[in-house]
């Protein structure tokens, strides 16, 4: 289920300096340190003398030195030494392709001699003086395509969030789902609207009027694995939108970097990038500390999402308007579906626009994998004609 080759965040840069750090991911224990010249190593966090982990050792001279009897472990996999013992014939444990780059560890879980760095995310507001970024990590005890899908339908707002970044214009307002490239990618704009707290905050910091009528956006990218980036804002009403001129706007990029950690739970590094004010540092505690708050509460509605569905594991999901980008989350990412798509009914198609439905039928690669999904294959090979002719018309 989880995509291996492919690069993911395992920690942020600072979490590994003088000591080993083990995190699992995509089902993997990986040990974390750094050599003598500083540079990230990332191995299997597995001692082949009894199996200790690795990490729970030290980091001497740039080598790991096993907690449990001492084995010295070089930056290749291979054993360099062992008290009273002669370790030439000690087998090698994995050694992973690993990165340092934008404050972040990033590694690759598959095939180290696939890892390519031209598949790493570009990032416009990394190592940006113009920028300013906050973040921080959760632990969620969820699958993480259920992240993903909630991440891509921001509808879920009105009423998870409803004091902070929640309005009912967000579900009177449609959203639309494309590709880009390697992209999946939804978006919703709203048009002369009072903007809800989160956003009256941002405007007064930028010094705008809070209570000035706005027009509001929401762009959300998914990219293979599990990233999204997701462009947010307000802007005075008619001065262009997301295109205004940044003394007419509050505009940020919310960073989601979902990592998978087992079947049913992932490391989840949240943040947000923004332009204006980007030297307030207060600020940016002001904002990352509401955007905690604000990402606690998907978190436990994940979680309780997560047990529910192992419960009802037979259970079949509606598939809504609002779940679109999922559909094409599906063909972009290479998987057999979000965690969503699979218990999702074909023959409620019905409920996703006539717009959207035409795109995923005209599309080989979004049609090849909705018909992986349980249940399609099963409404016959008129399918595509059925859905039309009641459907559709």
């Amino acid at each position: 289920m989880f995509i291996k080759n492919a690069w993911y965040v395992a920690c942020s840069a600072n979490e590994v300096s003088d000591k080993p750090f083990g995190r699992r991911i995509c089902n993997e224990p990986i040990v974390f340190f750094r050599d003598a010249q500083g540079v990230i190593q990332a191995l299997e966090d597995f001692c082949p003398h009894r199996g200790a982990p690795l990490s729970l050792g030290r980091v001497v001279d740039g080598r790991l030195v096993c907690g449990y009897h001492g084995l010295e472990m070089g930056c290749e996999g291979k054993t360099i030494a062992m008290p009273g013992q002669r370790v030439g014939g000690f087998p090698p444990i994995k050694k992973y392709a690993v990165t340092e780059r934008h404050g972040f560890i990033w590694v690759w879980p598959g095939d180290a001699q696939a890892a390519d760095l031209t598949q790493m995310p570009q990032l416009e507001w990394a190592d940006n003086p113009a920028w300013a970024y906050g973040g921080g990590m959760y632990h969620v005890a969820c699958d993480y395509r259920l992240m993903v899908d909630n991440l891509m339908d921001l509808t879920h707002e009105t009423y998870v969030h409803a004091s902070s970044i929640g309005q009912p214009e967000i579900d009177d307002t449609p959203c639309a789902t494309h590709k880009e490239g390697n992209a999946v990618v939804t978006s919703r704009y709203m048009h002369n609207i009072q903007a809800p707290a989160f956003w009256r905050m941002a405007m007064q910091a930028n010094g705008l009027d809070p209570e000035a009528a706005v027009d509001r956006w929401q762009i959300c990218r998914f990219t293979p694995p599990s990233h999204v980036m997701i462009d947010v804002g307000v802007a005075l009403a008619d001065k262009g939108g997301f295109d205004a001129a940044p003394e007419h706007k509050a505009y940020s990029v919310v960073v989601d970097f979902i990592t998978p950690e087992t079947e049913t739970s992932h490391w989840y590094h949240w943040g947000m990038a923004r332009q204006f004010k980007p030297q307030d540092a207060g600020l940016t505690a002001q904002i990352r500390e509401g955007q905690g708050q604000i990402f606690g509460e998907d978190m436990q509605m994940l979680e309780m999402q997560q047990a529910n569905l192992l419960r009802h594991p037979t259970r079949k999901l509606l598939m809504l308007k609002i779940d679109a980008g999922g559909v094409l989350d599906i063909a972009m990412a290479g998987t057999s579906a979000t965690l969503l798509a699979r218990k999702w009914e074909s023959a409620l198609l019905v409920n996703v626009d006539n717009e959207t439905l035409r795109r995923v039928l005209d599309n080989p690669e979004a049609m090849a994998a909705v018909e992986r999904i349980e249940g399609w294959r099963a409404l016959g090979d008129n399918i595509i004609e059925t859905i039309i002719n009641i459907y559709i018309k």
